[in-house]
């Protein structure tokens, strides 16, 4: 994933951006056929992942009853907090056509400052927090100063940043190479055991659809004051009404057992969030068009190199408060936090959510889909008594399919832009 990209056509809103010139019909009808139109073309969208979704889901709980349960849904949604809000910088980073290899050493480095700061040094949390945040946005600074200044491949940098910031992460742990967070601080109690009570998660849930619908009407709104075409209000209920209808169902699921953790709903927001400023800002259109064309991004008058500076500082600081979430999830930072299959779980996660490999294409919500998958798979995995070989093969055929797809998609559009 070189930098120089200059060959690539001009730059265009992927199909994963919403697209009101296509997603906007004034029927239903018309719709259904505009979407059908969309995959034939190549556009799937989020259609294969969820598809996936469905038939794992399918397989694991027909070979045991206890992976649909409400407490092992609990279990998924707390594991994928950390390492998919880890896989939301990966997002970010291959908007742009490039890829950040260290994000678990980050992690680690950000959860090692936050256990020295907290526990040794006792610094306030607010404080220790704020420093492994920080720790994480300079390390993302450094690599896009690399990148931007001396044209390094990303791959080559952050592959260095990988063996670097271990190195410093073990360096700052010091000779013990555990600390333990105490049980009684906050931050260890809203990884653990902090979740919404069930009449908040239904209010939760009502806001969020609530949000939506109206979110849709001023679009619709705005689009009719510009005679272009618009979603009709019945469709924008639809589209309402059903995603109220399984937030509350998916609530009230969860609430037979603990409920929904607070930790993975902030994960929701950082996915929200993020979705918001890829595609309802100045700075999100200019990642995607960085990620379709370089060349023809700077005739536009984008600025770059700024882009890529922002993308590296935002994934390395997810990456930290990834490593933040899983030391206190586990209570405690040691010399394995980062380490093992987090780098890879994280940039499988992106990848198989539909975060393209080629840059330009990918929406957030590709980090949250993504690790879904991948936790699955190990949730489902452990509950057969398989170990960990097994399911590192398992994700590597998915991630493989993953790519297969979007390249065959690639090609699709690209076969129907020649007609």
């Amino acid at each position: 994933m070189s930098s120089s990209r200059e060959e690539r056509a001009a730059p265009t809103i992927p199909a994963d951006l919403p697209d009101d010139r296509l997603l906007s019909p004034r029927s239903l009808r018309t719709g259904f056929e505009l979407v059908l139109s969309r995959v034939r073309g190549g556009d799937l969208g989020s259609l294969p992942v969820l598809i996936g979704l469905v038939l794992i889901w399918t397989v694991f709980q027909a070979l045991n009853p206890v992976f649909l349960s409400s407490a092992n849904l609990v279990n998924l949604t707390m594991q994928c907090a950390a390492i998919g809000t880890i896989a939301l910088g990966i997002v970010l980073v291959l908007l742009v056509g490039e890829i950040d290899l260290s994000v678990g050493s980050v992690a680690g480095l950000a959860a090692a400052v936050l256990a020295v700061g907290f526990v040794q040094l006792q610094w306030n949390l607010v404080l220790a927090l704020a420093a492994a945040v920080a720790a994480g946005a300079l390390v993302g600074l450094l690599y896009g100063f690399l990148y931007t200044r001396f044209g390094l491949p990303s791959f080559v940098i952050t592959l260095a940043g990988l063996l670097g910031f271990l190195g410093l992460q073990l360096w700052v742990l010091g000779a013990t190479g555990s600390i333990n967070l105490p049980f009684d601080s906050w931050i260890v109690h809203f990884a653990q055991q902090m979740f919404l009570p069930a009449w908040a998660s239904y209010v939760v849930a009502v806001i969020a659809a609530g949000g939506y619908a109206w979110i849709l009407t001023r679009r619709a709104q705005q689009r009719s004051a510009a005679n272009l075409v618009s979603q009709s209000y019945l469709e924008i209920g639809i589209r309402g009404g059903a995603l109220l209808v399984f937030l509350l169902v998916a609530a009230w699921y969860l609430n037979l057992s603990r409920g929904v953790g607070v930790m993975f709903l902030f994960f929701l927001l950082l996915v929200v969030i993020a979705d918001f400023a890829l595609t309802r800002t100045r700075w999100g259109r200019a990642v995607y068009a960085v990620g379709g064309s370089v060349e023809a991004s700077r005739r536009a008058g984008i600025r770059v190199n700024r882009i890529y500076i922002s993308v590296f500082v935002f994934c390395s600081s997810l990456a930290a408060v990834g490593g933040i979430l899983a030391a206190a999830r586990l209570a405690a930072a040691n010399q394995s936090s980062g380490a093992g299959d987090v780098n890879l779980n994280a940039i499988a996660a992106a990848v198989i959510g539909g975060a393209s490999l080629f840059g330009g294409r990918g929406t957030a919500f590709a980090a949250l889909l993504g690790i879904v998958v991948i936790q699955s798979i190990s949730s489902g995995l452990t509950l057969l008594n398989l170990d960990s070989s097994v399911r590192f093969m398992v994700t590597g055929v998915v991630l493989i399919l993953a790519v297969i797809v979007d390249s065959l998609s690639r090609r699709k559009r690209a076969a129907v832009g020649r007609a």
